[in-house]
């Protein structure tokens, strides 16, 4: 869906002309699309080449095709598994709502799986595609018929504005990158409120996408009410930023999921009013980062902590055996190639499911105020593979819990 609406943004910073995002939603059982499935990796292919190898700081003639020949032949003809476009399962009266930001070179389909599962269970989840620089490349399409490539930027051209004499220092390029994503998060939600109060008939009319005929009766089916946001790395750390000050009548959001916050994105707000839940990966815990003079874990701990302290439920987990690719379909598209680069331990589809289930659970403690599962449990490690050795931290959590996660924080 590529809704248009126009800001204009000072020097060369990202420009937002449209939005553009995925809906993953339980369907109406037995329902048949005229339309093919999308593809995993979106037309054109050169297109996505192109932004990798800039990513890589290698972009020219030839790299650019040796790219695109590696993208096509891993995931070239990779279709996502879900029907397009056909009518919202008419049970179940409003579905909760997830708002979800994708990381530092991704895109709205790199969490398909993920995304599906939710969906599968009774959520809706609205993936976004930043245009902002992280997103390897991004078609932004018009209703006049024009369209143009938004491509990744790469740190070693921010010093080569042709607007700024001085060029871009890397931290306001980041301060840039996470307002454009936090007006990207507002313009997404603006739509979803349109949608949810009849006028799904008048966003298919300005989506040059086409998509989106069953939206005119989706009217009152979205419980905007209690918006969650989610978010893996550069996306994580762009979902922190949109609960400063929140809830806000232009961020509605009462709950987040925040998977691997950034340790290259700029700074994590703390300034935190509502249900948290964090997760890190095994890589993203176990490895040792300096995160503005000190350890990120700490940080992330520290952040969860305040959370508590405002007087909202709060978790902090470590998710054992992942890695930082973990919850995308990465792994799942190639699982021997990204265990082994990665370090990956833990079943590849296995990984998503927890992921997928904890997340579940926190949504579930939204609706009824009930810890369940990994969520009831008490703090088993204060630091990562530490041990509690406390009376209440040695108290034995069923082995479906030990097994997979770490838990830091918890609500007493």
């Amino acid at each position: 869906m590529d809704k248009l609406r126009v800001t204009k943004l000072i020097g060369n910073s990202p420009q937002l002309e449209t939005v553009l995002f995925s809906i993953f939603y339980p369907a109406e059982k037995g329902s048949v699309s005229s339309l093919p499935q999308h593809l995993w990796i979106s037309k054109p292919i050169a297109a996505t080449a192109q932004g990798y190898a800039r990513f890589a700081h290698i972009s020219n003639f030839f790299t650019n095709h040796v790219f695109a020949l590696a993208l096509w032949t891993l995931a070239g003809r990779t279709r996502i598994p879900a029907k397009v476009d056909v009518p919202l399962l008419p049970e179940g009266g409003r579905f909760p709502v997830i708002v979800f930001s994708h990381g530092m070179a991704s895109s709205r389909t790199d969490y398909t799986q993920y995304c599906s599962e939710l969906a599968s269970r009774g959520y809706i989840v609205a993936a976004v595609e930043h245009r902002d620089g992280s997103c390897p490349a991004s078609t932004v399409m018009r209703n006049d018929g024009t369209s143009k490539t938004v491509y990744t930027i790469p740190t070693s051209d921010l010093k080569k504005s042709p607007v700024l004499d001085t060029g871009i220092e890397t931290s306001e390029m980041k301060e840039m990158q996470l307002a454009m994503r936090t007006a990207e998060m507002e313009e997404m939600i603006r739509v979803l409120q349109m949608i949810n109060a009849g006028e799904g008939a008048g966003v298919l009319k300005n989506n040059p996408r086409e998509e989106g005929s069953t939206l005119a009766s989706w009217r009152g089916r979205l419980d905007m009410e209690k918006l969650v946001v989610g978010g893996h790395s550069y996306g994580a750390t762009g979902a922190l930023q949109t609960l400063k000050t929140g809830p806000t009548k232009s961020l509605p959001i009462h709950g987040a999921i925040i998977l691997d916050p950034g340790k290259s994105s700029g700074p994590l707000n703390d300034d935190i009013n509502v249900p948290t839940m964090i997760i890190h990966s095994n890589s993203w815990s176990s490895k040792h980062s300096v995160f503005f003079g000190r350890p990120h874990f700490d940080v992330v701990k520290e952040l969860v902590e305040k959370v508590a302290i405002r007087g909202q439920a709060a978790w902090f987990f470590t998710s054992l055996g992942t890695s930082h690719p973990s919850v995308t379909d990465a792994p799942i598209i190639e699982p021997l190639l990204l265990s082994w680069t990665t370090g990956s331990t833990i079943d590849v589809k296995e990984g998503v499911y927890q992921y997928v289930k904890a997340t579940v659970e926190f949504m579930e403690f939204l609706k009824t105020g009930k810890r369940t599962g990994l969520l009831a449990q008490r703090v088993t490690h204060p630091m990562y593979d530490e041990e509690s050795r406390t009376e209440e931290g040695e108290k034995k959590i069923s082995e479906d819990i030990s097994r997979y996660w770490q838990i830091h924080v918890a609500p007493s």
